[in-house]
Order: C-alpha cells, then sequence, then structure tokens
C-alpha cells in the first residue's frame, strides 16, 4: 500500500517481483561469462591485403580525389603506382614508401579536421566493402579472448584510427603527418611507419603497456614486414606474398589465405588494373596539355 492507501492487485506485484530477478538473474549470467580482459597478450594487424584488400591509402587517395583534394594527374600516378603494386605481388620498400610519401605530401594546406570529416565517409564508400571477414574474424577472436587488438599500418594515423573504429578494434599505429595549427604541411613526423619502423612502434608500445611479446599475435601479408612478425611468439602469414609464404613454411608458421580464385582470376586482375591505369595516366597527361 502506498501513501494514499493504493494497494497494487497481487498479481501485478507478483510480475512486478518477477521481472525484478529476472533482471538481476541476467545481470549475474553476464557478469559470469564475461571475459576477463588479458592485459599481457595482445593482437598486431598488418592493414593493405591483410586487413583490406588492397592499399588503403590507394582508396582514402581516391575518396579525397572525389572531394577535390587532388588533380587529376596526381590520381593517375597513384593508379599507376598501385598498379604495380598489385602486378609485382609484393612490396618494394622504396616504390612503397616514394608513393605512400608523394600520396601524404598532397594533404598539405588542409586542416586535419577535414580529412577526419570525410575519412568515415571513405571508409563506407571505398573501404567496408573491403575487409577480408577471415582476418576480421581473427581479429574478433582476440578481442573475445580479452585482449587487444591494434592495426600497425603505413598508411596516415587518423586513416588507421577510423579503422580500428570502425571495426570495433583497440586502436591503431601509423604514420604520422606533420601539422601546424592543424594545417597538413605535407611533411612526415619521422618516417613512414614501414618495415623496421612497424617493429620499434610495437616495441615501444609493449613497454608502455606491460604485454609479454612471446604472448602476442602478429599478422601480415608482406615480407617487408619480417621485423613484425619475428617479433611475437605467435606470427602468421594471411595471404601471403611468395617470398613471406616461404618463409613462413620454413619456420612452420600459421599461413591463412582468405583470397579466392585467386590464380584464375590473376591475369584477368592484372591486366585490367595496368590497362585502367595506363588509360588514367594518358587522361590525365591529356587533360595537363590542354590546361
Amino acid at each position: 500500500m502506498d501513501a494514499n492507501g493504493y494497494r497494487p492487485p497481487r498479481n501485478l506485484r507478483a510480475r512486478s517481483m518477477l521481472a525484478g530477478e529476472a533482471s538481476a538473474a541476467a545481470a549475474e549470467v553476464e557478469s559470469t561469462l564475461a571475459v576477463p580482459p588479458d592485459l599481457e597478450a595482445a593482437a598486431f594487424f598488418d592493414v593493405d591485403n591483410t586487413i583490406m584488400q588492397g592499399a588503403s591509402l590507394f582508396h582514402l587517395a581516391r575518396g579525397l580525389y572525389k572531394r577535390r583534394f587532388f588533380t587529376t594527374r596526381e590520381i593517375a600516378s597513384a593508379a599507376w603506382k598501385q598498379a604495380y603494386f598489385r602486378y609485382a605481388g609484393v612490396e618494394d620498400p622504396e616504390h612503397v614508401d616514394s608513393a605512400r610519401a608523394s600520396a601524404l605530401a598532397f594533404i598539405a594546406g588542409h586542416r586535419v579536421s577535414e580529412l577526419e570529416e570525410v575519412g568515415d565517409e571513405i571508409f563506407d564508400e571505398t573501404m567496408a566493402s573491403r575487409i577480408w571477414p577471415g582476418t576480421r574474424a581473427l581479429a574478433q577472436r582476440h578481442l573475445d579472448d580479452g585482449q587487444r587488438v591494434w592495426l600497425v599500418t603505413a598508411a596516415p594515423v587518423e586513416i588507421a584510427r577510423i579503422i580500428a573504429r570502425r571495426l570495433g578494434l583497440t586502436g591503431a599505429l601509423g604514420t604520422v603527418a606533420e601539422s601546424v595549427d592543424g594545417v597538413y604541411t605535407g611533411r612526415l613526423v619521422g618516417d613512414m611507419l614501414h618495415g623496421p619502423a612497424k617493429a620499434d612502434a610495437i616495441l615501444a608500445l609493449t613497454r608502455d603497456e606491460g604485454l609479454d611479446l612471446d604472448r602476442c599475435s602478429a599478422y601480415s601479408d608482406s615480407f617487408n614486414d619480417l621485423p613484425m612478425l619475428s617479433l611475437v611468439g605467435h606470427p602468421c602469414a594471411v595471404n601471403p606474398d611468395a617470398h613471406l609464404r616461404d618463409h613462413a613454411r620454413r619456420e612452420g608458421w600459421m599461413i591463412r589465405d582468405f583470397r579466392t580464385g585467386r590464380r584464375a582470376a590473376k591475369a584477368g586482375l592484372v591486366g585490367a588494373a595496368v590497362a585502367g591505369a595506363v588509360t588514367g595516366a594518358a587522361l590525365g597527361a591529356a587533360r595537363a596539355r590542354r590546361h
């Protein structure tokens, strides 16, 4: 009975008590099933052709081009470098640094907030459909085990963080583009996060987070990420290039390949990529001459 003398019907009171007990039981079950955090183990994932099909920076550049960040000639050059990357099948460090550094130079004069604002849109437009479900499942397994998962990529850290956030991962390590008063200068802070630099970044994070590298895992498609893969106790080659596949087999590393029909389609894909890039380059040159 309340202060006004109202006594709720007996069946209503019983239902209320049952609802409260059910809620408490559900909370108890949820607490019991929750996985305690594993603070000493973590997983590190490369992005390009490991988490995502193709080069994340190329997808970013294409999205920025649609928003008039770049000229036709600049995007044609990026397309040609991407075609070379796909044709070669492996990452050449000098080629990758040249391609990515030049692409980062294009954002000079733009505000950091601009890139952050359009990053989610570009992810939805050109990146979300290129996430490898198999690799995403590997990352989720680590999360389900209470471990933290970081992306480690040479792409700009701003877009790497967006990818990590959209995939529900812990965070990202990426190349840092210099900015002054919130405006990109076109220069880098340090060097590209590529090859040995990835291993250095992971070592620094390991010291800060108190990780046990023997219990950590790393995933990559590229032989150039051997320094990162060799750091951890559980390396895995994902969609590996030929050099990494051979090395992984010799070392007894885990290999996961989520590409389908790659051998049958390889010639056609390469031909289409090169043809498209050549056409783009020709159009860019023609337009440059007209102007």
